[in-house]
């Protein structure tokens, strides 16, 4: 038994990184499928799908209907209005790239939406085997499969399977993250276009690269820091930034409407918060969420803050001083850092904030680092549970209020 035990392991270890990544990815892939086969078989009248939903109902769901809309239809010229007179939800709020390539393909897939999903598959495995390669700059084999096993198991792997751009958005963001710790600034120029256009996000890096060139400032004695790599650093800075911002110039040039995008994304807010005159200000949709959720939930509202605070301190502590963390090295700290800075910044949260947190997956290699056995199974089962049951919340009981994916 030992010695079969042994060869086994001396073949798989043989086996090229891009096929110990695919096995996994599709062993992964059945228990996601089985999920969702036992999510659709428990929705009931009160979801959203109904009593009769099939896998591909739920597939196909939610978001991933706007992204169907927009490969039909593009995005308004006038924006719709509510009863009262405000910007009603519409397609200005998703990014062109995955829809429309979705659309192009589904020209040889049979449609639409053979085409998101298998997109969505096969960019999910991609994503896999970038993040793979990343995490190798740092940590060793064993460390960097357990993550990619955390990550292809995990409780968000239901976006694999769903009609969203997450995937496609996460193969652009690990190449981007991988060309910066290699210093390969040129991919750059390419890659944060085609995230800016893949999924909000894209501003968040801009802000990685300025605290990495300061960074890089600081360590300059130790670490050079050429002429060319501070011109390319501060480039596709500001390049992020302006793309980041360039989809609100099109909304407001396409509509007429210089405030489009910014009041298409406060239509989503007034799902909990009723406001007769919507407006933003950074941070001030998580004070305003706290306060809400506080409220539904029977807490005092200065309970909610100081847990806001203490999750905040948390995730400061983790990135400054875990030492699993650190081992991941300061390009991934600071691409954590500065994502966790810009949801604080601009999002309202409320379920959806798990699927929001997916960008962070270049962390599951800090959760891969301890290697006795027990520590790693329980993170994989507990990974398993998470992932039924956000699959069974967000598309078995799908309600349009409290399970949002």
């Amino acid at each position: 038994m030992a010695d079969a035990l042994t060869t086994a392991r001396g073949t798989w270890a043989r086996w090229p990184a891009a096929v110990r990544v695919g096995v996994l990815y599709v062993a992964a892939r059945l228990v996601t499928a089985g999920f969702f086969a036992a999510a659709a078989a428990a929705s009931g009248p009160a979801s959203r799908f109904g009593a009769d939903a099939g896998v591909g109902d739920l597939l196909l769901g939610w978001d991933a209907q706007w992204y169907w809309f927009i490969a039909v239809n593009g995005y308004p010229t006038t924006l719709p209005l509510t009863d009262t007179g405000l910007v009603a939800e519409n397609a200005w709020a998703f990014m062109p790239l995955y829809p429309y390539l979705a659309a192009a393909l589904g020209t040889v897939l049979g449609g639409w939406p053979v085409a998101a999903v298998v997109i969505s598959l096969v960019s999910g495995y991609a994503a896999a085997f970038v993040l793979y390669r990343l995490l190798r700059l740092r940590l060793d084999r064993s460390a960097s499969t357990w993550a990619v096993v955390f990550f292809v198991a995990g409780p968000l792997a239901g976006l694999f399977h769903v009609a969203y751009a997450e995937t496609l958005f996460l193969v652009w963001l690990f190449l981007a993250l991988s060309a910066l710790v290699r210093r390969r600034f040129a991919w750059l120029y390419l890659l944060i276009p085609l995230m800016g256009f893949t999924r909000p996000g894209v501003l968040a890096f801009s802000l990685l690269l300025a605290l990495y060139g300061i960074w890089r400032w600081v360590q300059r004695r130790r670490d050079p820091l050429p002429a060319v790599q501070v011109v390319h650093i501060v480039a596709t800075g500001l390049l992020a930034a302006i793309v980041g911002f360039s989809w609100q110039v099109i909304a407001a040039v396409v509509t007429a409407d210089p405030g489009a995008y910014l009041a298409t994304e406060l239509a989503w807010r007034r799902n909990w918060i009723q406001e007769a005159e919507p407006h933003f200000f950074p941070f001030d949709g998580f004070l305003a969420a706290t306060a809400f959720w506080s409220s539904m939930w029977g807490w005092p509202v200065w309970l909610g803050y100081v847990l806001l605070a203490a999750l905040v301190a948390a995730a400061a502590w983790a990135l400054l001083f875990s030492r699993s963390v650190r081992r991941l090295g300061m390009e991934m700290r600071l691409w954590s850092a500065s994502y966790l800075l810009y949801l604080l910044a601009v999002f309202f949260p409320q379920s959806s904030l798990f699927r929001l947190l997916v960008p962070l997956s270049v962390l599951w290699g800090a959760l891969a680092v301890p290697r006795h056995p027990a520590w790693r199974i329980g993170v994989l089962l507990l990974g398993l549970a998470g992932q039924w049951w956000w699959i069974y919340n967000m598309y078995g009981l799908a309600n349009t209020i409290w399970q949002i994916p």
